[in-house]
């Protein structure tokens, strides 16, 4: 009966093939590493000491992303009016009014508050925010770090003093971080610059304090327009907001929808929509929106609204004995 017989050095005797069985389980089973295995253990822990350094020093890309996202969602307070007028200095939020957009079957509805968007991309990379930096209109009435403005002077106003019709004024944001501030601006639509979804003129975030900076308010209704000029800004109210190197006004496109870092949010342009009485469609309606002085709720927006003149008045007549609330009836009725 032939037998299976290893030769060298290490094998002087014939070996059983149950023995040889054994022998290659042991030197080719699935623990032995086959190749550049030092090599190869050695980057593994090389990757994992550059893992634990990166963890340490908060380097990690989850970690920036975690703090950029708290930066922009850390909450703020917004300032508030005593005398119901905006002055420099002031923490609002700029809220364009709810209102049906006929134009279009599909829009983001409610008051849409105006936000910094920064890039989707660029968000997940780093923690900090890169220049310039986009918009967008969020339906969102909580102030945070990313839709929280403060009125900034312009030409070397005092900080306090009431902020007034047709006066220049910056709007600035820090976007919940510390020691940073960046402009709403505004340029010319060129070729390669211009808004996303419109392409009309872009509105942007930057850091460089120019002209571009500047913006002025005006009264919604043009007939009054003239005799409101110089009068203080009102908290609350419904104003225009005017671009003053390119005369453009701040519109919100409800039905042009943006995906950004915090989901589906409406393009904010520079354009002046007009109606046929060449009057500023609502889009281009804005609300300096202050801070509510119960702690109930955080803006003003969240108040409820006080009946009308005319509902108090017909709630008084209706009250009144004797009184008929059907139009066109007498007060009394005197016997024929």
């Amino acid at each position: 009966m032939a037998t299976d017989t290893l030769t060298g050095p290490l094998c002087a005797r014939s070996l059983s093939a149950g023995e040889l069985g054994a022998m290659a389980k042991n030197l080719y089973g699935p623990g032995v590493r086959m190749g550049n295995w030092n090599e190869d253990v050695y980057l593994e822990e090389e990757r994992m000491r550059d893992f634990l350094a990166k963890r340490d020093e908060g380097q990690l890309l989850i970690q920036k992303n975690r703090r950029l996202k708290e930066n922009l969602l850390r909450p703020m307070q917004l300032s508030v009016s005593e005398d119901g007028y905006i002055h420099y200095g002031d923490k609002v939020m700029l809220v364009n009014p709810d209102h049906p957009e006929v134009e279009a079957d599909l829009f983001l509805g409610g008051d849409l508050s105006l936000c910094m968007t920064p890039d989707e991309i660029k968000a997940y990379l780093s923690d900090e925010l890169e220049v310039p930096c986009g918009l967008s209109a969020a339906q969102t009435k909580i102030p945070v770090g990313r839709n929280t403005f403060t009125i900034l002077c312009a030409a070397g106003e005092v900080i306090g003093q009431v902020v007034r019709y047709g006066q220049n004024f910056r709007l600035g944001i820090a976007g919940g971080f510390e020691g940073r501030m960046f402009y709403l601006s505004s340029d010319h639509r060129t070729l390669m610059k211009s808004s996303k979804r419109s392409w009309l003129q872009e509105v942007y975030l930057t850091d460089e304090d120019s002209y571009l900076n500047c913006w002025q308010a005006a009264f919604p209704d043009p007939q009054l327009r003239l005799e409101y000029e110089g009068f203080p800004i009102p908290a609350n109210a419904k104003i225009l907001i005017n671009h003053c190197h390119t005369n453009r006004g701040l519109v919100a496109h409800r039905h042009l929808f943006l995906s950004t870092y915090f989901g589906k949010e409406a393009e904010v342009a520079a354009h002046t929509y007009l109606d046929s009485h060449r009057v500023e469609k609502p889009k281009n309606h804005w609300m300096l929106v202050t801070g509510n002085p119960r702690k109930n709720a955080p803006t003003v927006l969240d108040l409820p609204k006080p009946p009308a003149e005319g509902t108090r008045a017909l709630e008084q007549v209706a009250e009144t004995p004797g009184r008929s609330t059907t139009p066109g009836a007498h007060a009394c009725s005197h016997p024929l």
